[in-house]
């Protein structure tokens, strides 16, 4: 355990200049470049071919997630600017629900300039429909460096309504530029459909209508699953080792449908994105945790450290079958969980074969979970991609990782 709890964060870091991050994305999604990794081989090539590279039978899982407009600003009556950014509901608390909420919502949120607002409500008119609308803030309780903010309304109509109306749409941080009208067609997958994300699951990014159907002629089946990426996901790792780093919840939603088929063949998984590979592989140990009854249906997780604390084995069919079982059971039709997965070098992955993902920020978790596959070739892959201009993070260019 303490060989991965060690693990220090200086070790996995890179030079990225700034002008290798990529401001914006391409005109065309799928000119790309793809840089592809197969048994320590490097080969390059745009995204638009990618499913040439693809081993046949290949299972593509992607994450449908849609970016929500969770910046939401207030202003205070001395002309104070409030930011209040929706991070996930808690009242009530499944997404869905909440978005279509006509009255009341509690969500858990970051507050900028919280200290200008220690108090009192915050107000909003607009119109949506016609209909003056008045949207009211109150901080209700404190969550770490998070508040849990009650809004209010009047108008009857939908909490999704109303962001989609006055909230903008959040961009990556390392972007340096306000969020553009271009971002919100951009900074969605084609695939979009589960609102709930604060953030793209980038590696979606690169896929278009026409490189979908090439799949299809290929015969290479894809399936969809949802994980509502958080703004953790940006959230660097200041401490000198992985044990002090706390990692964040994200709630994932699999259909039962999608369990059936990874039974049936369960050795030629490629993940889309990162988010996609945290949602797969969490699925083992919810199966381990049905075998060792000691799932809590009530509130089902799969913790931080769980992967490296606990030393039994099931086979990830069985893993699999355990959840299909529990949901047929339960009348339900997908497997619903919140996430906490570090996935670190040493880690034994479970389902998937293989990836898609962009390239990740120095000393990120994401680079670990890199390294988690890759090994120590991942210094191969990124000192490759800076010396052949290859665009870096969310808008940049593309990687297939295959074992």
């Amino acid at each position: 355990m303490s060989k991965y709890k060690d693990i220090k964060i200086s070790d996995y870091t890179y030079d990225l200049p700034d002008h290798r991050i990529a401001k914006y994305p391409l005109a065309e999604r799928d000119k790309s470049k793809l840089l592809t990794w197969c048994n320590g081989q490097i080969k390059e090539d745009t995204f638009e071919h990618c499913a040439k590279y693809l081993p046949e039978g290949s299972q593509l899982v992607f994450n449908n997630t849609r970016v929500i407009h969770a910046r939401l600003f207030f202003y205070k009556e001395t002309g104070a600017k409030i930011e209040i950014f929706c991070l996930e509901p808690v009242s009530p608390a499944d997404y869905q629900v909440a978005f279509q909420d006509t009255e009341e919502v509690t969500w858990k949120c970051m507050v900028g300039n919280s200290k200008k607002w220690k108090e009192g409500f915050l107000s909003l008119k607009f119109e949506i429909n016609g209909k003056t609308i008045e949207l009211t803030a109150a901080k209700t309780a404190q969550e770490g460096n998070s508040f849990h903010i009650r809004f209010m309304w009047n108008g009857g109509v939908h909490f999704s309504e109303i962001i989609d109306k006055i909230g903008q749409l959040p961009i990556p941080p390392y972007l340096n530029r306000d969020t553009e009208e271009s971002d919100e067609e951009s900074y969605q997958t084609v695939y979009a459909k589960i609102d709930g994300s604060v953030a793209a699951p980038t590696a979606g990014l690169h896929f278009t209508k026409q490189v979908l159907e090439t799949l299809n002629a290929k015969e290479i089946s894809t399936n969809e699953i949802t994980l509502h990426v958080g703004a953790g996901t940006f959230q660097p790792v200041k401490s000198e080792t992985i044990d002090g780093h706390t990692m964040h919840h994200e709630q994932v939603i699999i259909p039962i449908d999608i369990l059936r088929r990874f039974v049936e063949d369960t050795k030629n998984i490629i993940a889309v994105g990162t988010t996609s590979v945290r949602s797969l592989e969490s699925l083992y140990w919810i199966g381990l945790q049905l075998e060792e009854k000691r799932f809590n249906p009530y509130r089902p997780e799969v913790k931080q450290w769980e992967p490296y604390e606990n030393k039994a084995s099931i086979s990830m069919e069985k893993a699999l079958q355990n959840i299909i079982y529990f949901l047929v059971e339960n009348g339900e039709k997908s497997i619903r969980f919140a996430t906490q997965i570090i996935i670190l070098p040493g880690y034994n992955f479970k389902l998937i074969r293989g990836m898609f993902t962009n390239f990740h920020q120095p000393q990120s978790t994401l680079l670990l979970l890199i390294s988690a596959f890759l090994g120590n070739n991942w210094r191969d892959v990124y000192n490759y991609a800076l010396a052949n201009n290859f665009r870096f993070l969310s808008y940049g260019d593309s990687n297939l990782f295959l074992k």
